[in-house]
C-alpha cells in the first residue's frame, strides 16, 4: 500500500546525496515526518493541513450514525437486520458515560428477547455500532461483510448468523449483552474505532467466544484499522473468517487464541 503524498512541496534540504529524502520517506508511511519550518515555527501549510486533520477526527466522534441507510446498503446480503439502541441516550451523554454505551436500552433488550425463540441458538451474532467514528460502519462495514460471508458459505459446517444488530450509541462490550440474548456462541462487533489525525474513519472489528455480560478484554481478539488505506476488506475478511473458525472449533478467543490466519505473511509479501 502507499500512502497519500503530502499536500505540503516544501521540504526541507535533503542532506547531500540525498536528492528528495523526504518525499521518499513519506510514500511510505501517512505520519507528518520531516515537516518545513519557518525559524522556530512549523510551515504555514503543515499546520493548517494539521487543524484540518483535527477537525476531521472532532466530527468523526460527533456524526451520528445513518441507520436507515446502513440497512439498506447491507440488503443485498440478504441478513435480517434490528436496530437497537445503548443505555446512553444521546451524544454528550455517550461520551460522558462509557460505561452506559456497554448496556442496551430496555426496549432494545426487548427487542432481543422477542426474536430469540426458547431453545434456539445461533453461531454467530453481527453486531454494526457507531462507536466513535460512524463513518467508519457506515462506510466499510458492508463492504466487509460482502467480502466476510462468502467466506464463511465455504466452511463445511454451516454458519447460523443472527439478525444484524444495528446499535445506536454502542461500545464493544455492548456486543456481550447481544450475543448472550440471541444465545450466540460467538459475537463479532464492527465498531467504529477512536480517530486519529491521519484516519479518521478506521473500522475495528471484536470477536468474543461465548458471549455474556461481564466478560473483558483479554477475552477478545482485535482486527483494526479496517479501511482501503489501512487494512483492505479481503484481508480482514480473511483473518476475521480465520478467527471466527478457530474460536469455533477450540471454544475460546482473545489471549488464548492467536491469529494464525497468514495475513501477515500475505502483507509483508506484497
Amino acid at each position: 500500500m502507499t500512502a497519500t503524498p503530502p499536500n505540503d512541496p516544501k521540504l526541507p534540504a535533503p542532506p547531500s546525496g540525498a536528492a528528495d529524502l523526504w518525499t521518499a520517506l513519506r510514500r511510505h508511511t501517512p505520519a507528518r515526518i520531516g515537516l518545513p519550518r519557518a525559524g522556530v515555527s512549523q510551515g504555514t501549510a503543515a499546520q493548517l493541513e494539521f487543524q484540518l486533520a483535527h477537525a476531521r477526527a472532532r466530527d468523526a466522534v460527533h456524526q451520528a450514525l445513518d441507520l436507515p441507510a446502513l440497512a439498506q446498503a447491507l440488503q443485498p446480503l440478504g441478513l435480517a437486520c434490528v436496530a437497537l439502541h445503548s443505555a446512553a441516550a444521546d451524544r454528550p451523554t455517550y461520551l460522558q458515560r462509557p460505561d452506559l454505551g456497554r448496556r442496551l436500552d430496555g426496549p432494545s433488550r426487548n427487542r432481543l428477547a422477542a426474536l430469540a425463540a426458547p431453545g434456539e441458538t445461533f453461531d454467530l451474532a453481527l453486531v454494526l455500532a457507531d462507536g466513535l467514528s460512524a463513518q467508519a460502519v457506515q462506510a466499510h462495514a458492508p463492504p466487509l461483510l460482502q467480502a466476510l460471508l462468502p467466506r464463511l458459505a465455504q466452511g463445511a459446517t454451516p454458519w447460523r448468523l443472527a439478525p444484524i444488530a444495528l446499535v445506536e450509541q454502542g461500545r464493544v462490550a455492548l456486543g456481550d449483552e447481544v450475543g448472550e440474548l440471541l444465545n450466540a456462541s460467538l459475537v463479532a462487533v464492527l465498531l467504529g474505532e477512536r480517530p486519529g489525525l491521519s484516519a479518521p474513519d478506521s473500522l475495528g472489528l471484536y470477536l468474543t467466544w461465548a458471549p455474556r455480560v461481564g466478560r473483558v478484554d483479554a477475552e477478545r481478539n482485535c482486527i483494526s484499522n479496517v479501511r482501503p488505506q489501512g487494512l483492505p476488506y479481503e484481508w480482514a475478511a480473511r483473518r476475521l473468517a480465520w478467527l471466527l473458525g478457530a474460536a469455533r472449533a477450540r471454544g475460546t478467543s482473545g489471549v488464548a487464541l492467536k491469529d494464525e490466519s497468514g495475513t501477515q505473511q500475505l502483507q509483508i509479501q506484497t
